[in-house]
């Protein structure tokens, strides 16, 4: 993610600008009415003021919105002022993308695709491969419930923890090459690859082995696949990524897991989250984003009993 050095158009930048501005204005209006409550057991959240503003011109499809966390009853004053303040991974996310220069390397409308998801599973567990400059994003929309980056590059992960110290990250090694792509996809329609289960325990060429024991205990609720790099012929390619993000979501016990791809304009992407993720599960695509939803498969699937994909 941090090797893509994408400069967008002006409006672009205002309109991320903008965004930020919405959330920090919703959340001060809803600590103001907070406070002006007679009794925080009264205080009910404003969802059809929400609502409402969310239909207005000031609030176009473009802009996304945070909703505020309604702070439970309580007789204490100390409790109600402390559960009407912008949770402290909001507030940094809103200072660093207001102060600097570098935007999410995603366009808003790609990242309004997964923002509509996180609006209706958060909090939640959201696993991202790579590690950008849109992490601290991801991790603040994600408030309250458990985001984890997986990263290449380990020195990157030591400059981004200098940086932000919260963020949860884990070093992964890959051993694939772009070039071998074709070969991988070839791999892939193998009997053993066609097995749903622990990816530590498969078979399949493109499982990814060697992650922290709990990425593959943990039933994530959304997967993103912006990593690794992927776009010359001798870097690592997100072949194994695209099929373990499968697999884990597959292998869940049960519901459905959300798996978001981006950089589908080129040929890895575009090929391996069709065969593995499925055509039929795809939701959605907004540029060079595409969103699936993959429903459990714990029983198994059998060699050419259809059960992998639709």
């Amino acid at each position: 993610m941090k090797f893509k050095t994408m400069q967008y158009p002006l409006d672009v930048k205002v309109k991320f600008l903008l965004m930020i501005g919405v959330l920090l204005a919703f959340l001060l209006l809803v600590f103001i009415v907070n406070s002006n409550s007679s009794s925080p057991a009264a205080y009910q959240p404003p969802s059809a003021q929400l609502e409402s503003w969310k239909a207005s011109s000031v609030f176009s499809k473009e802009v996304v919105v945070v909703p505020s966390t309604s702070c439970p009853p309580s007789s204490s004053s100390s409790s109600t002022s402390s559960c009407s303040k912008i949770p402290p991974s909001l507030a940094q996310a809103l200072i660093h993308y207001s102060t600097s220069n570098v935007t999410p390397q995603q366009t808003l409308k790609e990242i309004s695709v997964t923002w509509k998801v996180l609006e209706k599973r958060s909090p939640c567990n959201f696993l991202v491969f790579g590690l950008g400059h849109d992490s601290l994003m991801w991790s603040a929309l994600n408030h309250g419930g458990r985001t984890v980056f997986l990263e290449e590059d380990r020195a990157w992960i030591d400059q981004i923890k200098q940086r932000f110290p919260t963020l949860e990250s884990h070093h992964v090694v890959y051993d694939t090459k772009v070039r071998q792509a074709e070969d991988l996809l070839k791999v892939g329609k193998r009997e053993e690859c066609a097995v749903v289960g622990d990816p530590r325990s498969s078979k399949c060429r493109l499982a990814l082995k060697g992650m922290p024991d709990e990425i593959y205990e943990i039933e994530w609720d959304l997967i993103m696949v912006d990593a690794p790099t992927g776009y010359f012929e001798d870097a690592p390619g997100r072949m194994t990524a695209l099929y373990t993000a499968g697999l884990m979501a597959r292998n869940r016990k049960d519901g459905d897991t959300d798996v978001f791809v981006h950089d589908v304009d080129r040929l890895v992407e575009d090929k391996f989250s069709r065969a593995f993720l499925c055509d039929g599960y795809m939701r959605e695509q907004q540029g060079r984003l595409r969103h699936f939803t993959i429903p459990s498969q714990t029983l198994g699937a059998s060699p050419g009993d259809g059960l992998f994909c639709p």
